[in-house]
């Protein structure tokens, strides 16, 4: 019991000191130091309860749409079969037909194994594509997919495992200009879930759990045959945890927060010179003055994630500011935070949070959502609120996501 406590302290030591180190560096603006991989949509929540809560998920009860987070959930499933399925406009504010849609499917296979699988289509909309003279070359549709299939299986009495495989074809060029080509990518995932109940409390049941998760752990992607730098894709680790308290027969109240973190190297800072343009070397190369070369293996990339932080920025007069590796590796971790309301089993509201510094991207904003279930059926909707701009200024504003859920052969938990 003294060590779920000292998790749980643990875990919100680290979201308030995340929370803390937030936007400039002592009042000095510095250029951000955004962390960049292709295929960023396989990072995008797909589910509307997970986007209500923050964007998290590796330690909440487990769904039909757990791939995304914690593969290792699909073996405490309820229901013998699971199906889903999601849509969400994305972006509207900049295109207003690119959009998100997600197949999920599970079956338990008895009470210590699961599989699943999930389809993910990203459609960037209808986009006229122009040569270098402006000419029109034709309206396009660039599209992105991946397809995965997961095994997991208990243990142990409370803890479970998984391993997952995907395929990511994004076709962004459609084969437009010299030499271009499709992306592909092979990925995997590896993923833990520990779940039992507690006595943590006199007048109520609870249960606790706890779980973590690489997930994109695969080959790097080209545009094109001719290059030969490659691009990461977005391997990501995960962790959280969440405590689920039943307050009465008909009312439950859950609290989750997630920890995340890329695993990819940071870009370096490059040398400039007085006008502010890059040094080069002599092989042509840009000359790193700070930080690691980020053209490196998957694996090293990997490993590298941990300690490459440069520590360093250019202000507006490209002045490097000096505000230490540590402070940066901090600001490369992301906080999520929700709670989750049922009655009954029917009705859920919930509530969320999510954060990002300024120094790797600024994604800060508040989530809402609701949800219904009927049976076999259920119904799950979210909205995202940005909480760091002004009204109609970013493009993630009034994004929704819905959710259809159907689960046969239920057991009564």
């Amino acid at each position: 019991m003294k060590v779920k406590k000292f998790l749980v302290a643990a875990l919100l030591l680290v979201a308030a000191a995340s929370y803390g180190q937030n936007n400039n560096y002592i009042g000095q603006s510095v250029s951000p130091n955004v962390i960049t991989t292709a295929v960023p949509f396989v990072s995008i929540a797909p589910d509307a309860r997970g986007g209500a809560l923050g964007d998290c998920g590796v330690a909440t009860d487990p769904d039909v749409y757990s791939m995304h987070y914690n593969a290792a959930k699909y073996v405490y499933l309820q229901d013998k079969f699971a199906a889903g399925l999601g849509y969400s406009p994305w972006l509207r504010n900049l295109v207003p037909d690119m959009n998100l849609a997600y197949l999920a499917l599970a079956y338990k296979i008895n009470e210590r194994s699961s599989v699943a699988g999930t389809l993910r289509y990203f459609s960037c909309g209808e986009i006229e594509f122009r040569d270098s003279y402006n000419n029109s070359l034709g309206k396009y549709s660039p599209n992105e997919w991946a397809i995965d299939a997961t095994y997991s299986r208990m243990l142990g009495d409370y803890l479970s495992g998984a391993v997952a495989g995907r395929f990511i074809y994004s076709d962004l060029t459609q084969n437009q200009g010299n030499d271009a080509r499709p992306g592909i990518s092979v990925a995997a995932d590896v993923a833990v879930f520990y779940k039992r109940p507690v006595e943590w409390f006199s007048t109520m049941d609870a249960d606790f759990s706890w779980g973590a998760a690489i997930t994109n752990i695969g080959s790097k992607i080209s545009y094109n045959g001719v290059s030969e730098r490659r691009d990461f894709i977005p391997t990501t680790l995960r962790a959280g945890a969440a405590l689920k308290l039943e307050l009465d027969e008909y009312n439950s109240l859950a609290f989750t927060a997630d920890l995340t973190k890329l695993m990819v190297p940071t870009p370096p800072v490059i040398a400039r010179n007085e006008q502010g343009s890059p040094i080069l070397n002599d092989d042509g190369t840009y000359q790193i003055l700070y930080g690691k070369d980020n053209n490196v293996s998957v694996v090293q990339g990997m490993i590298q994630s941990f300690y490459d932080a440069p520590g360093y920025g250019y202000n507006s007069t490209y002045d490097l500011v000096n505000y230490g590796k540590f402070y940066e590796e901090l600001c490369e971790i992301n906080i999520g935070g929700g709670i989750e309301y049922w009655y009954n089993n029917i009705f859920a509201v919930r509530a969320g949070y999510f954060n990002e510094t300024a120094l790797k991207g600024n994604r800060k904003y508040v989530t809402l959502g609701a949800a219904l279930k009927y049976n076999v059926l259920g119904i799950d909707v979210s909205y995202l609120i940005p909480v760091n701009t002004v009204a109609g200024s970013n493009p993630l504003e009034n994004t929704l996501r819905f959710n259809l859920s159907y689960g046969l052969g239920a057991k009564k938990g």
